[in-house]
C-alpha cells in the first residue's frame, strides 16, 4: 500500500513537472502514472466485472454532471472551496485511519461509514473545484504555457476516488447480484 501510494505520488509529479511541449515524455510520464494507478486498483476486481462496469457509468455520469456545472458557472464559484474541502480531506483520512486502530466494531462502522458516504461527497466536491481551477488556469495562462495534461491530473485522481467508493457502495448493497 505504501509502494503504491508513494508511486502514485512520485509519478503524478513527474507527469506535473515535464514540459507540455515535449510531447512525448509527457504522455510517457502520463502512461506511467496510469500504469501504477491501474496497478494500485487490481484488488477491485475481485468484485466483479458487472459491478465494476455499473460503478463506472455511474461515476462517469456523477463526474460528467458536476464538470459540467463547474465550467458553466461563473469563474470564481468553486474556487473559494479549497479551505473547506482540505478540512473535510482531514476528517475523511482521520476517519479511515480511526477505523484501521479503533477495537471497538461499531466506532469503526461508523468511522467507515463516515471514511465512504463523507469521502464521495467530499471528492464531489473536489471534481468542481479542480474543474474550475483547471477553466480558470486555461483562461488566464499566457499563449503556449498552460499544460492540460498536469492539470488534470487532480480531476483524474478525483474520478478515482468517486468510484473506488460507488464500487464499495455498490458492493455493500448487494450491487455484484445479477439482476
Amino acid at each position: 500500500m505504501i509502494v503504491s501510494l508513494g508511486g502514485m505520488i512520485a509519478t503524478s509529479m513527474m507527469v506535473r513537472a515535464v514540459d507540455p511541449n515535449n510531447t512525448l515524455l509527457k504522455y510517457g510520464a502520463l502512461t506511467l502514472f496510469n500504469s501504477t494507478v491501474a496497478f494500485t486498483l487490481t484488488p477491485l476486481m475481485l468484485l466483479g466485472g458487472p459491478l465494476l462496469l455499473r460503478a463506472a457509468a455511474v461515476t462517469g455520469g456523477v463526474v460528467g454532471s458536476l464538470c459540467l456545472v463547474a465550467a458553466n458557472s461563473p469563474s470564481d464559484t468553486f474556487l473559494t472551496w479549497a479551505g473547506p474541502l482540505s478540512m473535510g480531506l482531514g476528517a475523511v483520512c482521520i476517519s479511515s485511519l480511526g477505523a484501521a486502530f479503533l477495537p471497538s466494531m461499531a466506532a469503526a462502522s461508523i468511522l467507515h461509514q463516515i471514511s465512504l458516504y463523507g469521502g464521495l461527497v467530499l471528492f464531489s466536491g473536489f471534481v468542481l473545484f479542480d474543474t474550475s481551477r483547471v477553466v480558470e488556469s486555461a483562461k488566464h495562462a499566457p499563449d503556449g504555457k498552460f499544460d492540460p495534461v498536469g492539470a488534470s491530473v487532480s480531476i483524474y485522481m478525483d474520478v478515482i476516488n468517486i468510484f473506488i467508493r460507488v464500487a464499495q457502495i455498490m458492493a455493500m448493497s448487494g450491487g455484484n447480484r445479477r439482476k
